[in-house]
């Protein structure tokens, strides 16, 4: 079977999932506040805590792949549960603990699925680190498609025809994703983890299958206790810079500087990833209370966005950046005068300050206590082009810095530290808290737009430091090319390309 229809294969059934989960993501905070009767506190910081379960989750799952099922059938069974848990949701029952028991569902399947699917791609070109830069520089912006369409039409119909039955449409996303895989799944018959090759252990199926199903009423446990979710998610933050400082201390000498390097850019990106989280917090329900809904141009009126459909801006800005960021990366890396990717970090982090600017300075231009449409549009490219910058790099940058016997850890730790500023950020978000009995546009107003202002200065903040940090950036990246070996794994082929 040839590698591109085994690409195709992959990137289908990743392309329906994620819309299945878009769907999710534009619809779940306007639930819990606008049909489950949440205040912003409370819905702020139970999508904070799902989503940094959902982020953290998948390390297990890839070790459930590598070592216990194999990758294939993992994903599969991650798949079939997410599934389930999108079924869930679509059950007409507004009880609060059924709503944390189907998102303890959607994180298992989660955990199951994400890391599975990439590991699957990487197998595929295994040994060839050309065609894998090129395969995730097309995987990356092309199943934004799926989120896309999801965004724009879960929203519609919800408002047609009910809250369920959007999250129906959710759970018909991975309905078409396994289709697509039973329709395909010989050309990834060849591709897969050990375990693959082997008859199905009952055993060890029944293992992970009941591990699943007490993680479910766990993660249900600690999304219902705000304390306990906080705990967990501050006690995980703080273990991983102790692990990270204990393998930096234990190094050998040659491999301290990369270690630091990366210490040093995976805390910037925990705050990037802080200002990331409004997208389905503080930004989503600004667009609900203070954004027009009305697109016109000279006064003409050409169409009118739900508030959800908002979110639909980050995944269409990503395909429309993504091809002239991997163009310019190859440009001036042909020539040698690309940035190293602790100057992409500090450049990210100023093209968020600006977007976030953009939102603050909107309510100076707002009519009644709403703001333009195209305000968002434009905010949301310049949020969107930190994330390329920030989010697109940082594996990239572990695949670099850290020791190819530390990487499937590290990596593994990356997808924590962004799970813990995801609650972080819900904390932020916090801050525009609108109180249940304030509805006039212009009293809520304030509220976000001195967020956003206060968002964008944290961000030029960062910048400084990032730039401050440039030199001794650049001393560790040096100190670090001198011992790494001339030829290495594909990982760090990969990473120098960034």
């Amino acid at each position: 079977m040839s590698q591109t229809r085994s690409f195709a294969t992959v990137f289908l059934i990743e392309m329906w999932e994620r819309f299945g989960y878009a769907g999710i993501l534009s619809l779940m905070v306007y639930f819990m506040v606008q049909q489950l009767g949440f205040d912003d506190d409370k819905a702020n910081l139970t999508w904070g805590a799902f989503s940094a379960l959902m982020y953290a989750s998948p390390a297990i799952g890839g070790w459930v792949g590598d070592k216990v099922l194999g990758t294939r059938r993992t994903m599969l069974l991650g798949a079939s549960i997410l599934m389930l848990g999108y079924g869930l949701l679509a059950i007409p029952n507004e009880r609060v603990y059924f709503l944390y028991c189907a998102q303890g569902v959607i994180v298992v399947g989660a955990a199951l699925f994400k890391a599975n699917t990439a590991n699957l791609l990487r197998k595929i070109y295994e040994g060839d680190a050309a065609k894998i830069d090129r395969a995730f520089t097309l995987y990356y912006p092309a199943v934004n498609v799926g989120a896309t369409v999801s965004i724009l039409l879960c929203p519609w119909i919800k408002d047609h025809w009910g809250w369920h039955w959007a999250f129906a449409m959710a759970a018909g996303g991975l309905l078409v994703s396994l289709m697509s895989y039973a329709a395909m799944h010989r050309t990834l018959m060849h591709i897969g983890s050990p375990p693959d090759e082997e008859p199905v252990h009952k055993g060890r199926l029944a293992a992970v299958l009941g591990a699943s199903l007490a993680a479910l009423f766990g993660i249900a446990y600690v999304l219902q206790h705000r304390a306990v979710a906080q705990a967990f998610v501050y006690l995980a933050g703080v273990v991983l810079l102790g692990i990270f400082v204990y393998l930096i201390a234990n190094s050998a000498r040659s491999e301290r500087a990369g270690m630091v390097a990366a210490l040093v850019l995976s805390v910037q990106s925990l705050l990037f990833f802080v200002f990331y989280q409004q997208m389905a917090t503080s930004l989503s329900l600004f667009a609900l209370r203070n954004v027009d809904p009305d697109f016109s141009i000279f006064g003409i009126h050409l169409f009118d966005w739900l508030p959800a459909q908002f979110q639909a801006l980050n995944p269409i800005w990503i395909m429309v950046l993504s091809p002239a960021l991997a163009w310019s990366y190859a440009h001036f890396g042909k020539r040698g005068r690309d940035l190293p990717i602790a100057a992409k970090f500090a450049l990210g982090f100023a093209v968020v300050a600006l977007g976030f600017f953009i939102y603050g300075v909107a309510g100076h231009f707002a009519v009644q206590g709403r703001c333009s449409s195209w305000i968002m549009v434009w905010g949301y490219g310049f949020y969107s082009l930190g994330e390329l910058l920030v989010s697109g790099l940082g594996l990239a940058m572990i695949a670099r810095y850290v020791p190819a016997r530390m990487s499937g850890f590290m990596m593994g730790g990356y997808y924590v530290i962004t799970g813990v500023s995801q609650y972080l950020g819900s904390v932020v978000a916090n801050f525009a808290s609108v109180p249940k009995n304030m509805t006039d546009p212009v009293a809520t107003l304030p509220l976000y737009t001195d967020l956003f202002n206060e968002l964008a200065l944290v961000a030029v903040g960062a910048t400084l430091l990032a730039i401050a940090l440039l030199p001794l950036m650049k001393r560790l990246s040096l100190a670090h090319r001198e011992h790494a070996p001339v030829e290495g794994t594909f990982q760090e082929c990969d990473a120098e390309r960034q």
